[in-house]
């Protein structure tokens, strides 16, 4: 008579699954370092999502260029005056605004003093440090589109060379990062864990094969395989995702191949078997669920290098291409002023890298450590 195998030999006990992960949250919690690391990877997710409506400067790119003002150091406030552009400004829905910004209404004057006299406003307008022009409006032409005549405005971190507000294009740039992050991983780990599994699972002539094809992209210099892919794809935004995440693959399929050759000799591996299950549904239902904390930790990894790896092309100018904030493009428009009157320009958009950096790489070790089983509970 045939009796069927328990349901326990084809996985693993529910219960023993339901304490590793409570295990593995406890532990994970206790790692300031990783709670560090989700602490300010859910803050920037949160600037990122609302950056329009946190930026000082809501402009698509906040790109609100005010030459007079270009290149000032930070602390700078200054009083506009708001003049009505010539052609009518449609104004943004609340989803439009939240993805693409508001176009702005007006033009920014900067203005140093002025009065109102009978039907008009006159303005000292600020041209430089010292020199002013003075300058009339008809009260009647800005009036009938703004309650406000003049605006304060503060630039913590300064202006560009463009009169751009720094902290709005901080903001705004941290949504190139998180995208690019996100999308090379999802991407890196596609790739990888397909590679990965059916090397592991297979073995013979597929392993040979794939490990072939790994070896050969690693050792490709990364930077000069992206310049490759980039130059094949052309600059732009959802190249350089592309680029990046079509260079991040090799340690995924790495890690997953030799994760799954200790697996699939596994007892419950062979019960499967022994039950005529196809192989691919063993592999997506029985290994896969059992290979994806290293993939945790090395997404974690890939997230950052693709950060650092997208500022490094826009540095060099086959990354995201102007007016696009990034991170990476802020460095070199202001690279220059590290040695002159303003490095702050500079040094803002490192320091917001390394932040980023830092808060993946140390949620990357808290995970590996929470994963570790021969860990304290």
């Amino acid at each position: 008579m045939f009796f069927p195998l328990p349901s326990c030999i084809l996985q693993p006990v529910q219960h023993e699954s339901h304490s590793f992960w409570y295990s593995f949250r406890k532990r994970l919690v206790r790692n300031s370092g990783a709670v560090f690391g989700l602490i300010i990877i859910a803050v920037a997710c949160a600037t990122g999502a609302m950056a329009y409506y946190i930026a000082p400067d809501h402009s698509p790119d906040a790109n609100r260029i005010i030459l007079e003002i270009s290149g000032k150091k930070p602390g700078l406030t200054m009083q506009f005056l708001l003049l009505p552009k010539e052609k009518k400004v449609n104004q943004a829905g609340w989803f439009d605004r939240l993805m693409n910004g508001q176009e702005d209404s007006f033009i920014y004057l900067p203005v140093q003093s002025w009065q109102i006299k009978k039907d008009s406003i006159i303005v000292e307008k600020y041209v430089d440090d010292g020199i002013t022009e003075r300058q009339g409006y008809l009260l009647n032409n800005i009036q009938a589109v703004s309650h406000d005549l003049v605006v304060q405005k503060t630039f913590w971190l300064g202006t560009d060379k463009f009169g751009r507000d720094i902290v709005s294009r901080l903001i705004i740039g941290v949504r190139v990062s998180l995208a690019v992050g996100l999308i090379a991983v999802v991407i890196s780990l596609t790739i990888g864990i397909t590679l990965g599994l059916v090397a592991g699972y297979f073995g013979g002539t597929p392993d040979k094969v794939i490990m072939w094809f790994i070896n050969v992209v690693w050792s490709i210099p990364t930077l000069l395989l992206v310049f490759a892919i980039t130059l094949a794809l052309g600059k732009g935004f959802l190249q350089v995702f592309i680029a990046v995440g079509l260079t991040l693959w090799v340690n995924v399929a790495r890690v997953i191949r030799t994760q799954v050759f200790s697996i699939r000799e596994l007892q419950y591996i062979e019960a499967a078997k022994a039950l005529g299950y196809t192989n691919a549904r063993i592999i997506i239902r029985h290994v896969l669920p059992n290979v994806l904390g290293p993939v945790m930790v090395i997404a974690a990894s890939n997230f950052a290098s693709a950060i650092v790896i997208e500022a490094g092309l826009s540095f060099l100018g086959v990354g995201v291409q102007p007016p696009q904030p990034s991170w990476g493009l802020m460095i070199k428009e202001n690279y220059n002023f590290i040695i002159t009157h303003n490095p702050l320009l500079a040094i803002a958009p490192g320091i917001c890298i390394m932040i980023l950096v830092l808060a993946f790489n140390l949620l990357g070790n808290g995970l590996r450590d929470a994963l570790d089983v021969r860990g304290k509970l």
